[in-house]
């Protein structure tokens, strides 16, 4: 096992990011423990499934890295790394966003409220891509117990009894019927699914984090897909990309919070927010919600 040590910018509010985190976890592979403050999930090594255990401590993340009977190699510290801050927003400043928006009336007392609060991202592509579809106009509740049939069917075994998530290898020639039958979905989002493996499977998994120069041309790909549309690309561009002004327009919790009836709406209401509107959106998502 090796322990590697994040630092990160204070105020960092871990029990906030462990409820962000623990609303969308995929049951069988990813696994929050309360008495002790940690979460666990597989990421993919260099010689297969990585369990990553992260727990807060004040000014740094201790992250260990469990590949069970397999090394972990100085290539799987390094990608972990990049992952672990990517996907938990280590390197925001928080003081940057306070200062921004302390005034604002709507923002000003969710950030005093909420001061260490990131903006939670995806650590895999592929698997952001797939579940986030899984979850298409259907409760969280209902998109975890998709996401983790779908783990519990097609993803390999990783150490600590939990499950990687597959590699569209995996699902690119499986048949449309089985992943409809073994997930639970309709036939429509099963083919969306498999299309989106097939997409992986030609480009090969894309980074995390991914560089700016290529946010434009993966949206594209992903718009090609059957089945996604411009709120998912959107929503992937922020949980994923990491594009720090992408809003998910036609999500209705974002809308609930700025208290607007009409999604064509949204956009004015955050103009004023530009070019923090993905940090906004985590606020009023966290206002409504964790």
């Amino acid at each position: 096992m090796v322990m590697l040590r994040l630092p990160v910018v204070e105020p960092f509010d871990w029990p906030l990011t462990l409820r962000m985190i623990g609303a969308h976890a995929v049951p069988g592979g990813e696994r929050l423990d309360p008495e002790s403050h940690t979460y666990t999930r597989v990421l993919n090594g260099t010689f297969g499934p990585l369990v990553v255990t992260i727990r807060a401590y004040p000014g740094h993340l201790s992250v260990w890295l469990d590949g069970g009977l397999v090394p972990v190699t100085d290539d799987d510290t390094v990608a972990v790394t990049a992952q672990v801050r990517h996907w938990l927003d280590l390197d925001l400043d928080p003081m940057d966003a306070i200062t921004r928006f302390a005034a604002d009336p709507i923002l000003g007392p969710l950030v005093h409220m909420r001061p260490g609060l990131r903006r939670i991202r995806y650590p895999a592509s592929f698997e952001a891509v797939v579940t986030t579809v899984l979850g298409q106009q259907v409760s969280l509740a209902a998109a975890r117990t998709f996401a983790g049939r779908f783990v519990a069917a097609y993803g390999p075994a990783a150490p600590q009894e939990l499950n990687a998530f597959p590699g569209p290898e995996r699902l690119s020639d499986a048949p449309v019927a089985q992943l409809q039958s073994a997930v639970g979905i309709t036939g429509a989002r099963a083919r969306t699914v498999r299309a989106v493996a097939e997409l992986f499977a030609a480009t090969g998994d894309w980074p995390v984090p991914l560089p700016e120069a290529e946010w434009d041309d993966r949206a594209a790909q992903l718009l090609a897909v059957p089945g996604i549309g411009p709120w998912t690309v959107n929503y992937l561009r922020m949980r994923l990309f990491g594009d720090p002004d992408a809003i998910p327009i036609g999500d209705l919790v974002l809308r609930r919070a700025l208290g607007l009836a009409k999604d064509r709406d949204v956009p004015a209401a955050m103009e004023s927010w530009r070019p923090e509107r993905a940090y906004a959106t985590f606020q009023l998502w966290s206002s409504q919600s964790w």
